[in-house]
């Protein structure tokens, strides 16, 4: 399923960044006999431009690789660098800077906020960031068009389908042109078709901007759109 270097030769050369690279993670919860092995010596490199996605049961270790990759929780040994940075080096301040400036998140849920327009959302991070600019407002409404929410802008979350909130989700974790885009379970809650259209979407974003992403899920029916395919189990990476 690995496509050729062709694919997405474009992408890389225009994100100039080094993507994300774990480099034998162990990730270990607990202490003593209550000790869980998360994460088993995982190795994973995935370049700018690349849609890679991880299957695996759940409790096999897919939202601890997520977890870690994003700089949300350090590793027990191990070192993950992402767009040529050792995060694992960086003091929680500075891990928090990177994951803001460099790392898009799209959760299970959307978690948009219930007060805020689609529009308000996209908005928000750059504003957080002290990066709010014409050149913002630009980004949002192009990567509006992008995700077909152009005609949704003016709208809160209740007011939009399940399918348009994720899409609004994948919109408001590209705003920042993130090095690296982390999705977990985008699927969970849409129907075939629905889940179809948004797997095809980040696969189109990631090749457009350039983006390194990591997709976490358990749904087999959807890794066509990946370029690559890994299997999880037991904390362990295949």
């Amino acid at each position: 399923m690995t496509t050729t270097s062709t694919r997405h030769g474009a992408a890389s050369d225009a994100a100039g960044t080094g993507g994300l690279r774990l480099l034998d993670v162990s990730l270990t919860l607990g202490d003593g006999e209550a000790a869980v092995t998360a994460l088993d010596h995982v190795a994973l490199d995935v370049t700018p431009g690349e849609f890679v996605a991880v299957v695996g049961p759940s409790g096999s270790g897919k939202s601890s690789l997520l977890a870690v990759a994003g700089g949300l929780q350090r590793p027990t040994s191990g070192q993950v660098h992402l767009a040529g940075t050792e995060l694992t080096a960086l003091s929680d301040k500075e891990r928090t800077a990177a994951r803001r400036r460099h790392i898009g998140f799209v959760f299970q849920q959307s978690n948009l906020l219930a007060s805020l327009t689609v529009r308000e959302q996209l908005l928000l991070p750059l504003h957080i960031d002290g990066r709010l600019d014409a050149a913002a407002r630009a980004r949002a409404e192009e990567l509006l068009e992008a995700v077909g929410l152009s005609h949704r802008r003016g709208h809160r979350p209740h007011q939009l389908s399940g399918g348009e909130r994720q899409r609004a989700g994948l919109a408001r974790a590209l705003m920042t042109s993130p090095a690296v885009l982390l999705v977990d379970e985008p699927t969970s809650a849409l129907d075939r078709v629905r889940s179809a259209e948004a797997v095809r979407l980040i696969a189109e974003q990631t090749h457009a901007h350039g983006t390194a992403t990591v997709m976490v899920t358990h749904d087999t029916a959807i890794m066509d759109a990946a370029d690559r395919v890994h299997e999880m189990v037991d904390g362990r990476l295949s």
